[in-house]
Parts: C-alpha cells; structure tokens; sequence
C-alpha cells in the first residue's frame, strides 16, 4: 500500500515552522498524523495536519458563505 504524500507547499509552510509553532501544530493534530511523525517523518505529519486544517477552514467558509446568503433572502 502506497502511503499518500502532503502537498509540496504544505511541506515548505511545515519547514518554516518554528519549533515552538510546530508544537502548538502537534498539539492539535489528528491520531493518524501524530502516529505518521512519530513512526516516520514529523514534518510530513505537520504539513498533513497544515494540509487538513486549511481543507477544514474552507469547508467551514463556504458553509458560513451559504448561510449569511440564506439569512439575507429572508
């Protein structure tokens, strides 16, 4: 089984990371990725986990986009 690869910008956001910034990523990540960094390489788990947030974080606009729409047709 081929395990899946970040993004290549999500890596360079991840490298850039201060170490104090990369723990504050590590305290908020998911089972799966904290396993990924601690089995293999932590900056591919945090550029995952960077990687889920701004998914989550577009979501999140887009249903808030749907609903400030839906409250001004009222």
């Amino acid at each position: 089984m081929k395990s899946k690869k970040p993004a290549k910008e999500y890596i360079a956001k991840a490298k850039l990371l201060s170490r104090e910034d990369a723990e504050r990523v590590f305290a908020r990540m998911r089972k799966r990725y904290f396993r990924r960094a601690t089995d293999g390489d932590p900056v591919e788990a945090v550029a995952f986990q960077l990687q889920h947030e701004d998914e989550q974080l577009k979501e999140w606009r887009k249903k808030m986009e749907k609903l400030r729409a839906e409250e001004q047709g009222k």
